[in-house]
């Protein structure tokens, strides 16, 4: 009868690592992203019926444009979404099947490569907001860079300074970075 042995194996350390790595990543996202507003005030069905009349036509979207917080907030919930399910796939692979050592290390490295563009992603967006401008989300899959500010006017000034935090942050190269605002 073989003893249970308790020697750690390459596969059971890279899991550990992965593991460790993607909850940092998730944690530094949870951070940085901004806070969820609750309504003011709470309407109760029937205080709705007393107040309404029938019969008048109410706009829905009285705005002409949609505010650019919804648009930073949407571009956030899209991308965590987008970035959640590129890890869940990544675990998917790693995690199940037959697959060889040699195919385990490359999804790893993958793995570790998402991780790494995400912490990224909130360091630009941090420095970005702390040079001023009242948004920012960042876009980075490796070989390009998207950068999203919410600013009144980008001169030329702030769009170097913001090409400068990206090309310290990320392996982009200068060409392949674009910035964007939305007033």
């Amino acid at each position: 009868m073989k003893k249970p042995s308790m020697i750690i194996g390459k596969k059971q350390i890279i899991m550990s690592c992965l593991t460790l790595m993607l909850a940092v990543a998730v944690y530094i996202n949870y951070t940085t992203a901004p806070e969820i507003k609750k309504p003011d005030k709470i309407v109760s069905v029937s205080d709705e019926a007393e107040e309404m009349n029938y019969g008048e036509t109410e706009f829905v979207n009285a705005e002409a444009k949609p505010a650019a917080d919804d648009y930073f907030a949407q571009a956030r919930l899209d991308k965590m979404n987008n970035r959640d399910e590129a890890i869940q796939t990544l675990q998917a692979m790693i995690g199940g099947g037959d697959v060889t050592e040699d195919e385990q290390v490359a999804k790893a490295l993958d793995a570790v490569e998402v991780s790494k563009l995400i912490e990224s992603e909130g360091t630009i967006e941090s420095l970005v907001k702390a040079q001023g401008f009242q948004d920012c989300v960042a876009y980075l899959d490796g070989e390009s860079a998207k950068v999203v500010v919410k600013t009144e006017g980008l001169d030329k000034a702030q769009a170097a300074s913001i090409k400068d935090i990206i090309l310290g942050q990320s392996d982009v190269s200068a060409e392949n970075i674009r910035i964007f605002e939305v007033k």
